[in-house]
């Protein structure tokens, strides 16, 4: 053989070597997860079984929890229904996505992270409830369903494209007011239902909660309808499914509230290839998902984003990726402007215009609940923890210690024992304003419905 040949011969088998080598990488390459995320409209985070309400039917919430992680420290930039989508979907805070107020359609030149999914090879698809405004073609498919929300949600899994990845943002309607009888074969009795203390406990607050609870329980079964086609599609391993809501119950002092009521949200992450079972204590923001998604889809993690990557309390539920939150309220049927700032020990507000009642929105203010604390409050028969949509004006500053204050009732904003305390939050949201560049509006929008009937004004 000549020394040409046998150059030629090396020069082969070395491609050949490198070829192989190469292939071997790809197969090596892992599969890029599926993403489902799971949102109900105003599910406060304590209303189901992992969160220690027992009594309202929640089996298939309830199995996630089983098989995944259950967060315990997960909260919304917002606590209010459109805002807050707008928020998840584009990984930023309200006021910088275009959108901060309720119905706001979202900007076209705001981007979402589902596009950033689709660049990586991803379909994706929204059904159910979509409130960002016009339709956006960073999701594939898009459709709808009513009553819950949820009966397009196993045709959107099943006619996904096969030789895909996917994600699919699964948005119910439930438990978003109205209510009707009989929204379940098995609805929920009366005497069943846990009363918040912030809540009166009486008839007309048990029966509007019993309905509450049983739209909940009817967007469970979709849950579970869609968890069982995963697995007859045989993905149900490599996919990531979360359950989350919007923001608080809509009754007074939670949907729209800045306390742990309005802005906390379930958080269940069930991914059986990857993730133990557990618990975490870790502090995660619902502008986190954006970030976490595309990292683990290996796709372009965007410079709009704001969150950070839970990616690390993934690999480990002791990890932490943050030290604190923040949250909004802007308007929502009515004039708003508070800021918030919590970590593990402290619950910090202000509010723009003290001088405002803190209304509920225009549906739970027409509800059988806020009608009978009106009548309650003129008879003087609430209680101190009940007064809080009454007291006018209020206090510009709030802060709650948290550990001894779970509920928030008792404001210590004005108390010398917790200044250094008080001074530290204050510090935190004085940097996170100049950091995002949030402003208190000149022109702020008004009122659109009556505060004490709910009824639109002219």
């Amino acid at each position: 053989m000549t020394a040409f040949k046998t150059k030629l011969l090396i020069s082969g088998l070395s491609l050949l070597t490198i070829a192989s080598c190469s292939s071997q990488k790809a197969e090596e390459k892992p599969e890029q997860p599926n993403f489902i995320v799971f949102i109900a409209d105003d599910a406060a985070w304590n209303d189901c079984g992992p969160y220690g309400n027992h009594n309202i039917k929640t089996p298939n919430i309830n199995k996630l929890a089983e098989e995944g992680v259950v967060f315990n420290n997960a909260f919304l930039t917002t606590s209010s229904c459109s805002p807050s989508r707008c928020s998840i979907l584009t990984g930023r805070y309200p006021h910088s996505t275009g959108a901060p107020e309720l119905h706001m359609p979202l900007p076209a030149n705001q981007l979402l992270f589902a596009g950033e999914l689709q660049k990586a090879g991803y379909f994706t698809a929204v059904a159910g409830k979509y409130h960002i405004g016009p339709k956006r073609a960073e999701f594939d498919s898009i459709y709808g369903g009513s009553p819950s929300g949820c009966e397009h949600w196993v045709e959107a899994l099943q006619n996904r494209p096969k030789d895909k990845p996917f994600f699919l943002w699964l948005a119910a309607l439930d438990p978003h007011r109205n209510y009707f009888p009989n929204a379940i074969p098995e609805p929920h009795h009366p005497e069943d239902v846990i009363v918040p203390p912030y809540l009166p406990d009486n008839d007309s607050t048990r029966k509007d909660l019993a309905l509450y609870y049983d739209e909940i329980s009817r967007m469970d079964s979709y849950i579970g309808e869609v968890m069982a086609e995963l697995k007859n599609q045989g993905v149900d391993e490599n996919t990531l499914v979360i359950y989350m809501s919007d923001n608080g119950r809509p009754f007074p002092r939670a949907k729209t509230r800045m306390y742990d009521s309005g802005i906390k949200t379930p958080f269940i992450v069930r991914w059986p290839d990857k993730l133990k079972k557990g618990t975490s204590d870790a502090l995660v923001s619902s502008i986190d998902i954006a970030p976490t998604f595309c990292e683990l889809a290996r796709a372009d993690i965007s410079e709009t984003f704001q969150g950070f990557s839970f990616v690390p309390v993934l690999e480990d539920n002791d990890a932490k990726t943050r030290d604190y939150i923040a949250a909004e309220h802007n308007w929502h049927d009515f004039q708003a402007h508070e800021r918030a700032i919590r970590n593990h020990k402290y619950l910090y507000i202000r509010n723009a215009f003290p001088e405002l009642n803190a209304s509920p929105p225009a549906d739970a203010v027409r509800s059988i609940t806020y009608q009978e604390m009106i009548k309650m409050h003129k008879d003087s028969e609430l209680n101190e923890n009940q007064l809080d949509c009454f007291i006018a004006p209020r206090k510009a500053e709030e802060l709650f210690d948290l550990v001894n204050d779970p509920f928030q009732h008792s404001n210590l904003a004005g108390n010398p024992e917790y200044a250094n305390a008080l001074d530290e939050m204050r510090k935190l949201l004085d940097n996170w304003i100049v950091e995002f560049d949030d402003k208190v509006p000149e022109n702020p929008s008004p009122d659109t419905f009556d505060r004490w009937t709910g009824e639109k004004l002219n």
